[in-house]
Order: structure tokens, then C-alpha cells, then sequence
């Protein structure tokens, strides 16, 4: 499977609601109502990905409770609390002028001058805005490990090159 074919985690199901089979859902999208759009969802089971048939769902309170096929009771549908629902990523809409932050993740980091940050390791939401995860060079002249750096385009982030995996900052090093 290659790396944009990979699944990735859209949500998971949470607790089991009512005695027919029904379970809470929890979505990870940034429209949450969007995780019952994708076709097919996924769920692993011994290390194989297998789909899950969505054959209702209703929002509840501050989410979601959901229906699948083939668990009509409530102990059924326990056997599926805090399993991981995820979507092939080839299933994922093509963005045309932007990025998905898995896309970030293992890009070079270098500043505006040149100096090498180190690479992205992962992505953190704040709240006000989005921050790069860098691992810094193991002989990083400014002894860094780790650097935290604030997704701000145009401010902070020069420029996104996901072809060459090349991501240039307006940063200090030594920060």
C-alpha cells in the first residue's frame, strides 16, 4: 500500500447508546458530520482493514450515535467500543491549491537564510492557530531537540513545497 494509499484515523466509535445495536461516534474531521460522507470507512481488526457499513446515523446531544450493519443488540455493538474508523486516504478529495497536514509531515524545514530546522514530525492544533513539530538535526548548532513552530502563512511560513518535501520559514534558529 503505498503512503497516500494508507488509511488514516477519521474518528472511532465510543459508547454503546440504547439496546439495538447503536454506538456513539466520534469524528476527528473538521466538519464532524462529514466522517458519514466517506465510502468506504474502515476498521482494523488482526492487523486487516475491513469495512464497516454504516446503515444509519443521527446527531445526539453534542455528537453522533450511529447504526451497523450487522450488530442489532447492544453486547454485539460493545464489541465495537473504541474501535478506530478509518478512510483509505486515496479516497480523500484532491486539494488543488493546498495541503493535508499528513502531507507536512516528514518535509525539510529550513529558514529563509538557509539553516536546516530539521524535519516535521507531527502537527499540533492550539486553538489560535496550528504548530509544525520539528525534530531538530542531532548535531543542531543551537542545541536544539525539538522546535515548535507556528503554521502562520505569509508571517511565519514562507513557503509549502509538498512535491520536494520542502517547507521554508521566517524563523530564528535559536529559538
Amino acid at each position: 500500500m503505498s503512503e497516500k494509499a494508507k488509511p488514516i484515523e477519521m474518528g472511532k466509535f465510543g459508547a454503546v447508546y440504547g439496546i439495538k445495536g447503536w454506538l456513539k461516534v466520534h469524528s476527528y474531521t473538521d466538519d464532524a458530520e462529514s466522517i458519514f460522507e466517506y465510502k468506504p470507512l474502515l476498521m482494523e481488526s488482526k492487523g486487516q482493514f475491513q469495512e464497516v457499513v454504516i446503515t444509519a446515523w443521527k446527531r445526539h446531544s453534542n455528537g453522533f450515535v450511529a447504526k451497523v450493519a450487522g450488530f442489532d443488540v447492544r453486547e454485539e455493538a460493545q464489541a465495537l467500543v473504541g474501535v478506530a474508523l478509518f478512510v483509505d486516504s486515496s479516497h480523500l478529495p484532491v486539494l488543488e491549491d493546498d495541503f493535508y497536514w499528513r502531507d507536512l509531515v516528514g518535509c525539510q524545514v529550513k529558514t529563509d537564510k538557509g539553516y536546516d530546522l530539521g524535519v516535521v514530525t507531527e502537527m499540533m492544533e492550539t486553538g489560535s492557530n496550528d504548530v509544525l513539530v520539528v525534530k531538530a538535526n542531532p548535531k543542531d548548532a543551537f542545541g536544539q531537540k525539538e522546535r515548535l513552530i507556528p503554521f502562520i502563512e505569509q508571517q511565519v511560513i514562507s513557503n509549502v513545497d509538498i512535491t520536494s518535501k520542502l517547507i521554508t520559514v521566517n524563523w530564528q534558529p535559536d529559538f
